[in-house]
């Protein structure tokens, strides 16, 4: 079945994750559920940080992927399918030349945050039953928590506003589209065009490892992964690792 053939609509919710996680486990949403909603009281960020968003004004969007003809070690794979689905939308509305992907799973235009994704699986041995991909967007929001790190919206990029709903069902037609293209075999080709839209990618860039900072130069992302950077020595970096430290966001 495509992704987006089931669109459930919810005013509020914890977390859209939580709630199709819930579904897919139960049995009740199949593959290719899109759960929207347009406010979520408790969701969830990369290494346990919260994802904010003011009711009404984003994409909070979540698919329910049952990704059992996908080998288990195939994570990151998927991981960057729905970066480069998330791309797809925001670079048609917002521009390809300043939207990137921040490795691992950030959406980027220029040095600002434009969203995330946050995927949760589900293994019964090393069978991949269900894989839940979140995707949180800014789209009309223009005012943001303090905490918040150099964010901005669609709004703010092109001064129009846009129905956050109807971008949602576009970007459940990419997803369903880059999802289909790793179902074909085409990882190596997407994981090529992840290098592409890279954040930072032949700049030099700062970084933070435990308590030091230093300067490298981002060279792409491996097949498994890894950041990989080069200044004095050639560097691998994993998931968590290291924390970028970003300098000078630029305000549309």
């Amino acid at each position: 079945m495509a992704i987006g053939h089931a669109f459930i609509e919810l005013e509020s919710v914890d977390s859209t994750n939580n709630y199709a996680m819930a579904g897919a486990v139960s049995g009740a949403l199949p593959h290719g559920t899109l759960v929207f909603a347009h406010d979520q009281w408790a969701g969830k960020g990369q290494r346990g940080r919260q994802w904010t968003s003011q009711p009404g004004e984003n994409i909070i969007l979540s698919a329910v992927l049952e990704p059992v003809v996908l080998p288990f070690t195939a994570g990151f794979a998927l991981s960057v399918a729905v970066a480069l689905a998330c791309h797809d939308l925001y670079s048609h509305y917002a521009g390809s030349e300043a939207t990137s992907i921040k490795w691992p799973n950030d959406l980027y235009w220029n040095d600002r945050k434009a969203g995330g994704i946050l995927i949760e699986n589900h293994f019964k041995g090393d069978q991949w039953l269900y894989a839940i991909a979140g995707m949180g967007i800014n789209i009309n929001q223009v005012e943001f928590p303090p905490t918040a790190r150099n964010p901005v919206s669609l709004r703010q990029i092109t001064g129009k506003t846009f129905n956050s709903l109807q971008l949602a069902r576009e970007l459940g037609a990419f997803l369903d589209k880059r999802y289909a293209e790793l179902v074909a075999g085409e990882a190596g080709l997407q994981l090529r065009q992840y290098n592409e839209r890279l954040y930072g990618r032949g700049r030099e860039v700062r970084l933070k490892k435990e308590n030091a900072v230093f300067r490298t130069v981002v060279e792409g992302v491996s097949a498994r992964g890894e950041l990989l950077t080069k200044d004095v020595l050639e560097r691998r970096f994993t998931f968590g690792e290291v924390e970028w430290i970003i300098e000078g966001p630029t305000r549309p």
